[in-house]
């Protein structure tokens, strides 16, 4: 059995030939009977299955995970019976067509990227890759078929920030949320970013409030990463008074920051889950006459790198608070915060 079904699922037990992948994965890597004969090397697989783990944050593990298994249980229904590792090219293109029906574009990339990480670690050559042609030209058809463009959550700007934060409850519950919202905006905050946070990691200071993260999706090798949030221009608005208010006020003295709030209004030290906090976005929202449906827990990053934009605020001043490393991302977001700003038909005198 080789180490990266090991992360993923076994593969090899859904192959039409499991003796034939027995043979090939005995080769990949000292198990079975090659541990039997030498039990030392064991300790090595194991150490080396945990590194490979390490390698990828568990989300994206936990999505080549499912990408595999679908495309798996596609191969092996009765109707297909297809191999699936190794996978043909043509099998690979026959995949991606039964997907455009029901999925989209960005999806079917994700789902190619994830059966080309199998095979290549599991020492097979990708039959996704768009060096075969079968498979980038199924890939071109369909993103011209269906389309390419991806309908996010609507980001939250500071208007409709202000709005929302007249509509919190009170009570401690309403203090959480409000230091929440505010923080998650100013920092541009990920939801598992937000959720993560010690006290440990926040310094108040006499201009505002540094937060060091400690690991985030683009920075999964612990590198020192800070985020400034200068103080508000209005008490109301204000993230560092609102923090700073709420840490206070429940009495923290270590261990998360935002902490789970019961329904008779007590405080425990259990933090927030990360899936929660797009749960109160919505419910905030919805508070103040929003539809739900809009927002989620990114609409607090999409917001600030929006509203930015809008206000003019440089491409690189923008990466610098959101930590994005691709460009191509930051500008979804600066391209709605810019499209009045810089438009051609507000400037020829209508």
């Amino acid at each position: 059995m080789n180490f990266f079904p090991k992360i993923l699922g076994n593969p090899a037990d859904q192959s039409p030939d499991p003796e034939k992948d027995r043979e090939k994965n005995l080769a990949l890597e000292p198990s079975g009977a090659v541990l039997d004969e030498d039990p030392a090397l064991a300790g090595l697989a194991l150490r080396l299955r945990q590194f490979i783990q390490a390698g990828k944050a568990q989300n994206t593990l936990r999505g080549y995970k499912a990408d595999w298994q679908d495309f798996a249980a596609w191969c092996q229904k009765e109707e297909h019976r297809l191999p699936c590792l190794p996978a043909s090219p043509s099998t690979v293109a026959l995949y991606i067509t039964h997907l455009a029906a029901s999925r989209k574009a960005s999806t079917i990339q994700r789902r190619l990227t994830s059966i080309s990480r199998v095979h290549e670690m599991a020492g097979e050559m990708s039959p996704a890759s768009m060096r075969h042609a079968v498979v980038s030209e199924a890939l071109k058809g369909i993103r011209r078929t269906i389309g390419t463009a991806q309908k996010g959550k609507s980001p939250l700007l500071t208007l409709d920030l202000q709005k929302i934060l007249v509509h919190l409850p009170k009570g401690i519950r309403g203090l959480r949320d409000r230091a929440l919202l505010l923080v998650g905006f100013a920092g541009a905050f990920r939801r598992s970013e937000l959720a993560a946070l010690d006290l440990d990691q926040v310094r108040f200071t006499s201009d505002g409030l540094v937060v060091h993260l400690k690991r985030s999706k683009t920075n999964q090798e612990g590198e020192e990463e800070s985020v400034a949030i200068p103080f508000g221009s209005h008490p109301e608005t204000c993230p560092v008074g609102a923090l700073r208010k709420w840490i206070e006020e429940v009495r923290i003295r270590e261990g998360a920051v935002f902490r789970a709030v019961n329904r008779h209004g007590k405080p425990s030290e259990k933090r927030l889950h990360a899936d929660s906090i797009g749960g109160i976005v919505k419910r905030a929202a919805k508070a103040a006459g929003y539809n739900v449906e809009d927002f989620a827990g990114h609409s607090l990053r999409a917001g600030l790198a929006t509203q930015a934009a809008a206000n003019g605020v440089s491409e690189r001043l923008i990466m610098k608070q959101t930590r994005h490393r691709s460009l191509n991302t930051l500008r979804r977001y600066i391209r709605e915060g810019t499209l009045f700003r810089e438009n051609a038909a507000a400037k020829v005198g209508l």
